[in-house]
């Protein structure tokens, strides 16, 4: 990652975000404990004085969340530094977080689900928390992209190794709202997945505003940078539900997308245009359904900012740049349309029917009394459509202008008041320049223009698998029997002799290797050795990862000489407990805050007494007539010959999942 102390302008405004965070945190807890104080007295003086506290604490909140817009809206920091006469694009800033101390919960884990040694683990924990840590700073490049990616999937393997699914494992994760500052804390990596893939969406968002859009090179880097921002937070809305944080809810997550995909159509029409616009009937008749394009996907996504719950978090200096940049390039569709009436007049040359095509695939109709034809045909009905067309631009420029006027932190952009103010003149200077002799006549209102674009914009899925990545606890064993959800005995050791050449048993599978038609009269059988056993260690030297021949070798190798082999038995898996926040994990279908899955239960031993307390959820028999739930699925019951298939009720309880 970058260094986290370096001066640069996007880091001062990390660092401002990371102490408004606080400062926030600090607001949220004086008015949570101020609430609680003024629910639990009933005296008139301490509930005046709380009443009053209360008050202050509100209003410096707003002015805290005031504060933290203002970083959001800090656009020019994230901009290329080439000047440029563009507006500028909106990135999203990343989500601070606090530093997490893997060491002793890791290590506690490692010593007793796996029986090992877990300080000879010490170099990968430090390994997976330096990768936590720099991913606090990602370079804004490739190759910061690459290490969250990076992260991410190994999150995916530490999940599968350390955490298993019915318990916590004592790690809190705290993340703090990119948008209101409010922190989050869960003992659940699926919020710090899910957090991850935020800010992987919020760096393409930063890397995409950093191209050089005065270049090809840099526009078309800009739109694939929005497009892939775009497919990662699509990817995190389908994937991960259920979210506690405002900022990756599914209707913020949805405004998210239409944004970045407005501002990848942003920079096609930019693209197309940096050669230059020649003054060309069907050039002109092009640009006019781009523009017309960008101005309506810009339109939508002020909607969406305007909708409920968005409304309320969104800040309200995005929701009225989207409107300025509707306004503004709708003005832009008309001056164009307004030029092509205005300064090309039909030529006995010209091609009269593919003119009236191309004029007719611009309206969705014509205002009372025109034709197509007749209005390249007639002069005077030509000017009059092409001075409606610009009296509407200037109309667009002119509210664009107000409303820029009015937000306090856009007023404060200089190059988005140049460009706005340039195109507003250039519509006034072209409009002078009609004919006004015949303007009292002028009723006709211009009609809508028809969007339209050749470049269709849309999202582009991560492709994390590009991204490859070695698991940190790789020396722990196959991932497919040495995960968190099994569980099997402690290593017993094992004296195997060669009887007449001879083992007593055979070998089959991958890594790690099973026992396989087990001779129960043969010593090794009489030691302990069961069917099915996995073989972990030969003579001391570790075959978790070694194939059937390989260990065979090493059995061949002694001789005559017994040799002592560690071997671990496979128990029940353990059954799962779906969380109520995020809810994803490699290869689980996506879940929700309240879950009833059909599964499938082992035999049962009916000899053995249930435990006086379990964890979370009771599976056993009794409990499973007594449990009263709203919601339950038919579940094949595997028991004894006289238990039938019965419904299999239950509820899922998590009260570490809840927002702090």
């Amino acid at each position: 990652g970058c260094n986290p102390l370096a001066e640069t302008g996007r880091s001062k405004l990390q660092n401002q975000r990371a102490v408004l965070n606080q400062q926030i945190l600090r607001a949220v807890r004086m008015r949570a404990g101020a609430e609680n104080l003024l629910r639990a007295t009933n005296n008139n003086k301490v509930r005046e004085q709380v009443l009053l506290e209360l008050s202050f604490v509100n209003s410096d909140l707003q002015i805290l969340k005031e504060e933290l817009e203002g970083l959001n809206i800090s656009v020019e920091v994230y901009q290329n530094t080439e000047e440029t006469f563009s507006i500028p694009l909106v990135p999203l800033g990343l989500k601070e977080t606090k530093e997490v101390d893997f060491t002793l919960p890791l290590k506690d884990f490692i010593l007793e689900h796996y029986s090992e040694d877990s300080s000879e683990y010490e170099d990968e924990i430090a390994d997976l928390m330096d990768l936590r840590q720099a991913c606090r700073t990602p370079s804004r490049d490739e190759a910061g992209i690459e290490m969250l990616i990076s992260y991410f999937l190994q999150l995916g393997y530490v999940e599968n190794r350390f955490f298993p699914p019915t318990r916590h494992m004592g790690v809190l994760f705290t993340w703090y709202d990119s948008f209101t500052g409010v922190p989050v804390c869960q003992q659940n990596l699926l919020l710090e997945k899910a957090s991850i893939l935020f800010n992987i969406g919020a760096l393409y968002t930063q890397i995409g505003t950093r191209c050089n859009r005065q270049t090809q090179d840099g526009l078309e880097n800009a739109v694939n940078a929005f497009q892939r921002a775009a497919g990662v937070l699509s990817y995190l809305k389908e994937t991960f539900t259920h979210t506690p944080s405002y900022d990756m809810s599914p209707a913020m997550l949805n405004v998210l997308v239409k944004m970045m995909l407005a501002q990848a159509q942003e920079c096609v029409f930019e693209q197309i245009g940096l050669p230059g616009i020649r003054n060309e009937f069907f050039t002109l008749v092009k640009m006019t359904q781009e523009v017309a394009k960008v101005g309506e996907v810009y339109m939508l996504v002020n909607t969406a900012m305007n909708q409920e719950p968005v409304k309320e978090n969104i800040p309200y200096s995005w929701s009225k740049l989207a409107q300025i940049k509707s306004d503004h390039y709708k003005a832009l569709a008309h001056y164009f349309i307004a030029t092509i009436l205005c300064d090309h007049e039909l030529q006995s040359s010209d091609d009269e029917d593919q003119q009236e095509k191309a004029l007719s695939q611009l309206y969705d109709y014509m205002p009372e009394g025109l034709m197509v034809l007749t209005v390249l045909k007639d002069k005077v009905q030509r000017k009059q459509l092409g001075k409606a067309h610009l009296r509407k631009a200037i109309v667009y420029h002119e509210e664009a202008l107000r409303v820029c006027g009015l937000c306090k932190k856009l007023r404060n952009i200089d190059v988005l008041q140049e460009v706005l103010t340039a195109a507003h003149k250039r519509s006034l200077l072209k409009y002078a320049q009609q004919e006004t002799e015949d303007d009292f006549l002028s009723l006709i209102q211009a009609p809508d223009i028809l969007p339209k674009t050749e470049h269709k914009i849309e999202t582009i899925a991560p492709q994390f698998s590009k991204v490859k990545v070695k698991d940190f606890f790789h020396r722990l064993g196959p991932l497919t029997v040495f995960s968190a959800k099994q569980r099997w005995t402690a290593p017993r050791t094992i004296r195997i002799h060669h009887e007449a050449g001879e083992l007593g048993f055979s070998l089959k599978g991958g890594s790690p290797v099973q026992i396989y038609c087990l001779d129960p009269a043969c010593s090794a059988a009489s030691m302990g050795l069961k069917e099915g056993d996995y073989i972990v260690s030969v003579g001391g030297v570790d075959c978790k990862w070694l194939g059937v021949n390989e260990v065979l070798e090493k059995f061949k190798s002694v001789g005559e000489q017994p040799i002592e082999t560690e071997v671990i038995s496979c128990q029940d898996t353990v059954a799962s407990m779906h969380s109520k926040s995020a809810t994803y994990s490699v290869g689980m279908q996506k879940t929700y805050s309240l879950i009833c899955l059909a599964m499938e239960e082992d035999k049962i031993d009916q000899t053995k007494k249930a435990p006086l307390k379990l964890p979370f959820l009771s599976w056993g028999t009794k409990n499973r007539q007594k449990a009263a739930s709203t919601l339950c699925l038919p579940s094949a019951v595997a028991g004894s010959s006289q238990m039938k298939k019965k419904l299999s009720p239950f509820t899922l309880l998590n009260t570490e999942s809840s927002l702090y």
